[in-house]
């Protein structure tokens, strides 16, 4: 027989000041009667904060125990930036703009939960999702005796219905456009906005336009290209078009220039890490724009070597974010190498950016390893002797022969 589960005396709830949070908030303390602190990080969602503060107190939080923080230059920083030194994109497709944002929120649940003397923390994601193990995986790599509280996974609110009929019953305030079917379901910070469900769940079926909210149709955006220069230090971009700023006002400009040219659309369908596959349009305007411009200043500055092994290893660590490993040893592991590889990593990038599509049309570098002395097709001035090329192409070729004499000699 299995020991009964101990209540938690305070939790901290990562709370966005929505219907599904707030009736978490109500629900952890009708089922436990503990005490609850909110967290509400500001990511860069572009929604407004302070009314989830005043949620949050009229649903009986007091003020001390109400945490809204301002953590986008953290989260760009901290966590975008190492990612995209990696040029991490899972399966092929996706930047990864929800998976990078559960570390720095579970980082924060569990500093205030120890700083408010708590004993457990809760989220609200679903039990279908990656979300849930995205958040678990992390509180318990930063505290090992922290309780996580999945309401989605314990209450037996499961439809639309009974979660109405529960806000209702314990007078949660609920918005019009809350009882009927939302069309689908949005999550959203600085890197990008992900859409899923309802609508969407047909993977057959086009995505209605409504669905976009970051960026214009690609058709609709202006008919003449525009230029831009994205400058790196070590790996990070620093500046855009000769300005330095801070790194989410980087991203900030970026996802800008995204939207008016309608760049960064993504219609996925994904392998969940619970199994499932799930379909997502998301839209990273910005981190598109920064992809590009990164892998544009690594040809020039980064060694084929270095830059293949790095090409090679980045499925992996793009799967340790995606599955909620970032605090997991191997994931620090492989970041070192990475940033022992953006040594030189520095110079500028210049970008052409038209209806949808973003390219590099020049890089410069006083850290670049690219010599025209020695590709040039006009006189090299001794930089380079052809004859070399015979013995390597010699030596290269010799498993090659053996391995062709022994399959004509065993033909017989």
């Amino acid at each position: 027989m299995s020991a009964p589960i101990r209540a938690p005396k305070k939790v901290v709830l990562a709370y966005s000041g929505g219907l599904d949070t707030s009736i978490i908030l109500k629900w952890l303390k009708t089922e436990y009667a503990c005490e609850v602190v909110t967290f509400t990080a500001d990511l860069g969602q572009g929604e407004e904060l302070d009314p989830a503060r005043e949620k949050a107190l009229m649903l009986g939080i007091p003020e001390e125990n109400i945490f809204i923080e301002d953590l986008r230059e953290e989260f760009v920083r901290d966590f975008v930036f190492p990612m995209f030194r990696a040029n991490a994109v899972y399966e092929g497709l996706y930047l990864l703009g929800t998976s990078i944002a559960r570390p720095l929120i579970s980082k924060r649940l569990v500093e205030i939960a120890q700083a408010t003397g708590a004993d457990a923390v809760a989220h609200g994601a679903t039990g279908k999702g990656n979300d849930q193990v995205r958040f678990e995986l992390s509180a318990y790599a930063l505290n090992p005796e922290i309780k996580v509280i999945a309401p989605w996974r314990e209450w037996d609110l499961s439809s639309r219905t009974k979660l109405l009929e529960f806000a209702e019953a314990h007078q949660i305030p609920i918005a019009k456009d809350k009882r009927g079917e939302a069309p689908f379901s949005v999550d959203a910070n600085l890197l990008h906005t992900s859409s899923e469900g309802k609508v969407l769940e047909d993977p057959a079926d086009d995505a209605p336009d409504y669905v976009f909210q970051r960026t214009v149709h690609p058709e609709d955006a202006p008919d003449q290209p525009e230029v831009i220069e994205i400058s790196f230090e070590q790996g990070d971009a620093v500046a855009i078009n000769g300005v330095v700023m801070t790194p989410a006002t980087i991203l900030t400009v970026l996802n800008d220039y995204g939207r008016k040219h309608g760049i960064g659309r993504l219609d996925f369908v994904e392998n969940r890490f619970v199994g499932m596959k799930s379909r997502g349009i998301y839209e990273t305007p910005g981190g598109t724009i920064l992809l590009e411009a990164h892998r544009g200043i690594e040809q020039i500055t980064l060694d084929s070597g270095a830059g293949h092994l790095k090409d090679s290893l980045m499925p992996r660590y793009a799967e340790l974010i995606y599955n909620g490993f970032w605090f997991s040893p191997e994931r620090e592991m492989l970041q070192a190498l990475i940033d022992k590889s953006q040594e030189h990593v520095t110079g500028t990038v210049r970008l052409k950016l038209y209806k949808g599509h973003v390219r590099t049309t020049g890089r410069w570098s006083d850290h670049s390893l690219y010599s025209e002395a020695h590709v040039t097709f006009e006189e090299d001035a001794g930089a380079y002797d052809q004859k070399d090329a015979a013995g390597f192409i010699q030596l290269n070729a010799l498993r090659l022969k053996l391995l062709a004499a022994r399959n004509r000699r065993v033909k017989g």
